[in-house]
Parts: C-alpha cells; structure tokens; sequence
C-alpha cells in the first residue's frame, strides 16, 4: 500500500511538470508569432513610401504647361539653365499672323539645347513659343512645332490668325491702358470684356507674376525694330532702356522709346512695365523671315548684360 501511494505522488509531480513545460512551450510559440506579424506588417509600410516630387525636381523641370488656349491646345514654357534670373522669350501672340515669331523661337529653343555652356550659371531662360496657339493652327495645321513649309494659307487666313478663337487681339487684352475696342493699323479690334477676358494672356499673367522674370522680350512682326515698354506715359524703366538699346546695337534693329505708328491699348509689353518688370519688344522687319542671325546677336547681348 506504502509503495502504490508513493507511485501515484510521483506520476502527479510528474504530470504537473509536463503541464508547466507545455503551457511555457504553447506561449512562447504564441508570442513568435505575434512578432511575426508586427515585423511583417513594419515591413510593409516600409516599401510601400508616399512618392513625392522634391524641390530640386520642381526646379529642374524642362518645360511648364502654363494654361489653355480657347480651344483647349498646351501654352508651353521650356525652360533653360537653372540660374536665379529668369529671362523670359514670348513668340506667337498674335498666332499665324506672325508665325515667323513662333518659328523664331523654336530656333531659339534649339540653339540653347544645343548650346546650354552659353547661358551664364545665374541666368535661367524660358521660351514660350507660341501664346496664341489656336490663331498659329489656323494657319499652319499643325499644333506644336512646324516648319515654314505648312504655312500655305491665304493672307485673308492669316490675317483671321491674328486673333484667339474668341476673335480677340491677345495683345489688347491686357491692363494697361485696356479698351474693349482696340485698334490694329488702321481696323478696330476686339479688346476683350475686361483685362484678362482671355485664357492665354490669364496664362502669362499669373505665370509672370508666380515667377518674376527680370525681363521680358516679345517677339511681333512687322516694323523691323526694339521697342521700350512704359504705361500710361511714365518714364521708361533704366533697365528697360539698357536692354532695348544693348539688343539693338547687337542685332542692327533700330531702337525706339516708344511704338508711335498708331494707338496701343491693353498691350502686353506695357503691361509688364507697369508692374516693374523691363520688358521689350523686337518687332521682326517682314512676316516670313526670322532673322535668325541678328536676333541671335541679340539674345547673346542680353545674356551678357544679365550675367554682371
């Protein structure tokens, strides 16, 4: 009887040692587990990141779609260099009437990418090449860039292209001295509703006033010359004077202090004046050529005054 008691004390402490190394067995199996999952779950967020553009990216960038034509079409800026001043080139205001300025810009634009070791390291240069681009398509039928060969419409198109698809001379539409009715040589003209009516000159004014430019030449056709900007009769800016007279002298155009041949209103270049900003605009002599050789001497004359 002592020896059968002494047997069963021993299978209990034997049974009661298995339970405790089973249960510590059973949690520590438990708690692998959850570890498990917490490191896949770490791992998870981990290569899964919210992807963000940096700022060195934004400032990189090649090219901008500032804004929509009427008809919906791209008003690009294709930017060059990555200095702090930014110069600003505008072709195609006044679209297929003056196609030769958006022509001229896109040699502009190939002769930077081609040559970027020009541009001095505290200049950036932006091209918008054409701001009317509904009025150049109406001529030329293509949207984007084109060779002079597309240009075979009638003068009667070309000169409809002057105009946005709205029927409003772009370069009438800005705030400075803005009439609803403008006047182009000896026609009248739409002006607009009010100043900025329209999405391209919308497009140029708030890109112009996020960016700040340090100036701004506009390409037109046709009087053959530089011409300083000022609003409502004030003293042209220093600055305004010291680009148009260094453009001129280099190209061989003649330099005028102000565009006499008839009333301007609501003009763009003006516009940049009376918000401080130097601007010119080099008129091309006729409507098919690009002067590509004196306006090159000039654009070099520009970089040159703005690297000191």
């Amino acid at each position: 009887m002592k020896k059968t008691l002494i047997i069963l004390a021993i299978m209990v402490i034997v049974a009661i040692g298995l339970y405790f190394v089973f249960k510590n067995l059973l949690k520590k199996e438990s708690l692998s587990e959850d570890q498990g999952l917490e490191t896949e779950t770490f791992q998870e967020e981990e290569v899964s990141p919210v992807e963000e553009t940096s700022t060195e990216e934004q400032e990189n960038k090649t090219e901008t779609i500032i804004g929509k034509s009427v008809q919906g079409l791209d008003i690009i800026a294709y930017h060059y260099g990555s200095g702090e001043k930014e110069i600003l080139f505008i072709g195609g205001i006044h679209g297929g009437y003056a196609w030769n300025t958006a022509l001229l810009s896109y040699n502009i634009m190939d002769y930077l990418k081609a040559n970027s070791d020009t541009i001095p390291e505290n200049i950036r240069l932006t091209v918008i090449p054409v701001l009317n681009p509904d009025g150049l398509k109406k001529v030329v039928g293509v949207d984007g860039r084109f060779s002079q060969s597309d240009v075979l419409a009638s003068q009667e198109l070309k000169v409809s292209g002057r105009f946005n698809a709205n029927k409003v001379d772009i370069n009438r539409n800005f705030d400075c001295e803005w009439k609803s009715v403008g006047v182009w040589q000896n026609t009248s003209v739409s002006g607009g509703t009010k100043p900025f009516s329209e999405p391209e000159s919308t497009a140029i004014r708030d890109y112009v006033q996020k960016q700040k430019p340090v100036a701004v030449v506009s390409f037109d056709s046709a009087a053959g010359g530089v011409f300083s900007s000022n609003c409502n009769g004030e003293a042209i800016m220093p600055d305004t004077k010291s680009i148009a007279n260094a453009y001129a002298k280099a190209s061989g155009y003649k330099a005028y202090d102000d565009f006499k041949f008839y009333e301007l209103s609501g003009d763009m270049i003006d516009w940049f004046a009376k918000n401080k900003i130097p601007a010119i605009s080099v008129l091309l002599t006729n409507h098919e050529d690009t002067e590509w050789a004196k306006n090159l001497a000039g654009i070099k004359a520009l970089l040159e005054y703005y690297a000191e």
